[in-house]
């Protein structure tokens, strides 16, 4: 009988199998064995009471016979599923093999880290006597990485050790090396930083020799500061001239060549520019200033022309030359104080004598001399002055002491001689008196009207004989009416009474009676 080799040989190979299936709990599917090749006779039939022989990977069992329990539980679900399914091939033909499953693919690995490409443009910007000022631009190539910072490295010239001068990265593109020492020759590189490491370095393309740069000093006087400079008086100066020069240029002023007077001007200088201040400008400050800045042997100088001005006073005299016609020539002389500078023009005014309110007709006049024209005939005419400059018109003007007045030339007005007219007149009455009768012990009045030229004078008279200031008669003339009060008449006051009036063209009178009654006694009285 033929050796039974298959058994042995599935029960070695199944044992491995099932080693790994509790060592790993999800093991990749084991290739299928390659088939038999067609050639070989298939195994004989068993006899009756041995034992069939294990059937062929990828062989089904044969019918009747149970699969062998070690196979049951080492084969996986995946594995019984195509078993169940597989038909048992027929005697002689080859066994195909599954279809291998696809191997899970590998994790993506991270992209690898990489430094960015060296900084570009490195220059100095400027140095001195103890430090360097550099700066430089960003690489061109940055990468996903980014970038974290810069390392400024320095060494001396002809030695290859170099040293970072910055504790932490540097953010900007720009850095000051300080606390070196004067005269050394430095070699200098700059490095850029991120977590893919140092990138190439970018270098100056010669060692820097530490020390201040000497440049002439200059003063840049601004434009409107060249000419003359003009305020008034009272204003605030505060001028600022700008300069250059290293190092710091040593600033100095002058006044008209001399020393400032610092109680009324002050200098303040930086290392750029230098301020010249005045608070309150008066006519004194006027005068050449002369800046001047010095750096070692070299110097610059810059003058600058200061004006204060302010209103100027009137004319010195003015006088009037000739009256003709309608017309009247002025002269005038210029003023004693021209407010420190040049007299621009001269405004004239005149004004009727008449009303005394005075009118322009002239308004910036340069000559000294002028002619007034179109001046009304019968007028006479004041004239004044006043000067101006550019701060404005005086506050105060020169007239004329003399007056012009104003007669229509070729006519000589001869008014007509005219007899005056003689309003003389003698005395007359208008109104003459009237008798009169009262009664003892009451007061009377005796009234007439007069009229003459000259007021005639009024006389009173009883019986012929002139009253004069006896008190017991009030005599009244007003406006021509005479009248004469008898106050209280007696017994003895009855008569003939006359009014005179006389002047130098002759006099009149009138006269009337007045009578005096008892006064009436009733009868019961008498007893």
């Amino acid at each position: 009988m033929p050796a039974k080799p298959a058994p042995i040989k599935k029960a070695a190979k199944k044992e491995p199998a099932k080693k790994e299936e509790e060592a790993a709990p999800e093991p990749a599917p084991e290739p299928a064995p390659e088939a038999a090749p067609a050639e070989e006779a298939p195994a004989p039939a068993p006899a009756e009471g041995e034992a069939a022989p294990a059937p062929a990977e990828g062989e089904a069992p044969a019918e009747g016979e149970a699969a062998a329990p070690a196979e049951a539980a080492a084969a996986p679900a995946s594995e019984e599923a195509p078993a169940a399914d597989a038909q048992a091939p027929a005697d002689g033909e080859a066994v195909e093999a599954p279809a291998p499953e696809p191997e899970p693919k590998p994790p993506t690995p991270p992209p690898p880290k990489v430094p960015t490409s060296a900084p570009l443009d490195l220059f100095v910007e400027d140095k001195n006597d103890t430090s360097v000022s550099i700066f430089w631009s960003e690489p061109e190539n940055i990468g996903d990485t980014g970038l974290d910072g810069y390392v400024i490295e320095i060494c001396k010239d002809g030695t290859d050790d170099w040293k970072a001068v910055n504790e932490e990265l540097q953010k900007a593109c720009r850095y000051v090396i300080k606390n070196q020492t004067t005269g050394d020759r430095l070699k200098i590189r700059v490095v850029a930083v991120n977590e893919g490491g140092r990138s190439p370095p970018v270098a100056l393309a010669e060692a820097v020799v530490v020390k201040e740069v000497a440049d002439r000093p200059k003063v840049r006087l601004p434009r409107f500061l060249r000419q003359r400079y003009v305020a008034r008086v009272g204003d605030k100066i505060n001028l600022t001239i700008p300069f250059t020069g290293k190092p710091k240029p040593v600033v100095s002023w002058t006044k008209n060549g001399g020393a400032l007077d610092t109680k009324r001007v002050n200098i303040r200088s930086t290392d750029r520019d230098s301020i010249l201040f005045i608070r309150s400008a008066e006519r004194d400050d006027s005068g050449v200033y002369e800046m001047s800045v010095k750096v070692e042997d070299f110097e610059d100088k810059a003058p600058l022309v200061l004006q204060i001005v302010e209103l100027p006073g009137p004319p010195a005299s003015v006088k009037i030359v000739d009256t003709w016609g309608f017309n009247v020539a002025l002269e005038w002389t210029v003023p004693k104080d021209n407010g420190n500078t040049e007299i621009t023009g001269y405004t004239v005014q005149k004004a009727d004598k008449k009303t005394g309110d005075w009118f322009t007709v002239l308004e910036h006049y340069h000559r000294l001399n002028a002619t007034i024209s179109d001046l009304i005939m019968g007028n006479t005419y004041k004239f004044r002055v006043f000067s101006e400059n550019k701060c404005g018109i005086s506050e105060s003007a020169t007239v004329t002491k003399e007056e012009a007045k104003i007669v229509k030339t070729g006519i000589d007005y001869k008014p007509p001689e005219y007899k005056e007219h003689d309003f003389g007149e003698p005395p007359k009455f208008t109104t003459a008196l009237s008798d009169r009768s009262t009664t003892v012990g009451y007061s009377t009045k005796l009234l007439c009207s007069v009229r003459g030229f000259p007021k005639p004078k009024i006389e009173w008279m009883k019986n012929q004989m002139i009253i004069g200031d006896d008190p017991k008669y009030r005599q009244i003339c007003v406006q021509g009416i005479c009248s004469l009060e008898i106050r209280k008449p007696g017994n003895f006051d009855g008569g003939v009474y006359s009014c005179r009036a006389k002047n130098d063209h002759g006099e009149t009178i009138v006269s009337c009676k007045l009578e005096i009654r008892q006064p009436v006694i009733p009868e019961g009285d008498k007893k």
